[in-house]
């Protein structure tokens, strides 16, 4: 990563350049140089993609790829250009935001990155930090905090699906979506009785079956507007057929479909995104190199948010796998055949209770009309991408010291600070 800057702290080049491997079976690239695109205004970019072929096992997608290790690289740099600056890192962002897209030139559909700074620097206190690095020392603990931003694509695939009137005043809808503990169903009973203008208990929601409408998978972030855009529009479609039916139901009830191939193909002249801000605080044991977060807020942008409960717990779990990014998770590979030598949870560390610290999640609300129906943006997955840089950054301000590896396990970070 590259950047350079006029002492005002505007940017004037951007440069991210990717080295990733694959196999020799099949190609994988993981296009980290993508956030850097669109995240901050600059006269001057440049991102590629080198993939190196390998004897190893074909990688492929973890939560949040490509924008996740993408954007601590992006993220770390920005922070150390902020210091090298003597700037505070959240105005050097707020300072560097793009009126539109910068790869493209399209106008953002809706862009709330400096909202989501400045209610994330309120939230946290960002205004009482000293900037100084290594500043703050209580025994063998050392404090600092961190902050980053985040980005993820709008996506969305072509859906199917059914919604039926039944005679008993029941609504059944029906779409081969699935639910991974997301909570799937219960947002589609909600976009369902929302286009209806009925009860939610009334409506009985059936997915995960491939006798059901044909629908996409459960990734990139796209599920709920996938299968929402074709739940409302089999819900609008049916809502019609019911204005103009006269007399009891049928037996069988009465029945809409959608199809959505045609207007989730159909791609508008903007630039659709989700962004956040994450701000981290951590300690450092100088004796130990064990790093501990104790603070992790997040605050996002991601359109009209259709269920608050379910969508907090969705960033929430986000954050906490960036955690893991951050402090624990790693593999190696055989030095002999390639295979992954962490193969369970005794060897691959993810995080337990006890090292999920006060985690909060917040949002700005997003009044969007270039994205689907309900107005909706992805959320599954950004709360993972700027975490593990805003933890990062947060023991680069305890240490002094500047991390450019994950994670930061003791091994890595005592020899550092000695």
């Amino acid at each position: 990563v590259r950047l350079a800057a006029g002492h005002d702290g505007t940017l004037l080049g951007v440069g991210h350049e990717v080295t990733t491997h694959t196999s020799r079976v099949k190609e994988f690239v993981e296009q980290a140089g993508v956030p850097a695109r669109v995240m901050y205004a600059s006269p001057h970019g440049l991102t590629d993609h080198h993939v190196v072929p390998l004897d190893v096992p074909t990688p492929s997608w973890m939560r949040a790829p490509g924008e996740a290790p993408g954007m601590y690289a992006l993220e770390s740099a920005m922070d150390e250009l902020a210091e090298a600056l003597g700037m505070d890192p959240v105005e050097l962002r707020v300072r560097n935001e793009p009126a539109t897209e910068p790869d493209s030139g399209l106008p953002f559909s809706s862009r709330n990155l400096v909202a989501c700074l400045r209610e994330g620097a309120r939230r946290f206190g960002w205004a009482d930090r000293d900037p100084r690095p290594a500043a703050r020392r209580e025994g063998r603990w050392l404090t600092g905090t961190g902050v980053a931003a985040a980005t993820y694509p709008v996506l969305v695939s072509p859906s199917t699906a059914t919604a039926t009137a039944l005679r008993d005043g029941g609504y059944d809808i029906r779409v081969n979506a699935t639910d991974i503990g997301t909570g799937a169903r219960t947002v589609l009973a909600q976009i369902a009785a929302d286009t209806l203008g009925v009860a939610v208990g009334s409506v009985t929601i059936g997915i995960g079956s491939t006798r059901l409408p044909r629908a996409p998978l459960a990734g990139g972030s796209s599920g709920t507007a996938s299968w929402g855009w074709a739940v409302h529009q089999a819900c609008t479609h049916l809502a019609e057929r019911l204005a103009r039916h006269t007399g009891p139901l049928p037996a069988e009830g009465v029945t809409a479909s959608a199809d959505t191939t045609e207007e989730a193909g159909r791609t508008p002249p903007f630039a659709r995104h989700a962004f956040g801000a994450h701000f981290a605080e951590v300690q450092v044991d100088t004796g130990t190199g064990e790093v501990r977060v104790r603070r992790l807020l997040g605050v996002y942008a991601a359109g009209r948010i259709l269920n608050p409960r379910t969508a907090r717990s969705q960033f929430i779990g986000g954050m906490v796998m960036g955690l893991g990014m951050a402090l624990t998770e790693h593999s190696t590979a055989d030095p002999a055949f390639g295979g992954f030598a962490e193969r369970d949870l005794a060897s691959y560390h993810v995080p337990s209770h006890a090292d999920v610290p006060e985690v909060d999640a917040h949002w700005v609300d997003e009044d969007d009309p270039h994205l689907n129906p309900m107005g909706s943006k992805g959320i599954g997955e950004i709360g993972i991408v700027g975490t593990p840089a805003a933890i990062g950054n947060a023991v680069h301000h305890a240490t002094g010291v500047r991390f450019r590896e994950l994670p930061l396990t003791p091994d890595r970070v005592l020899p550092a600070l000695r």
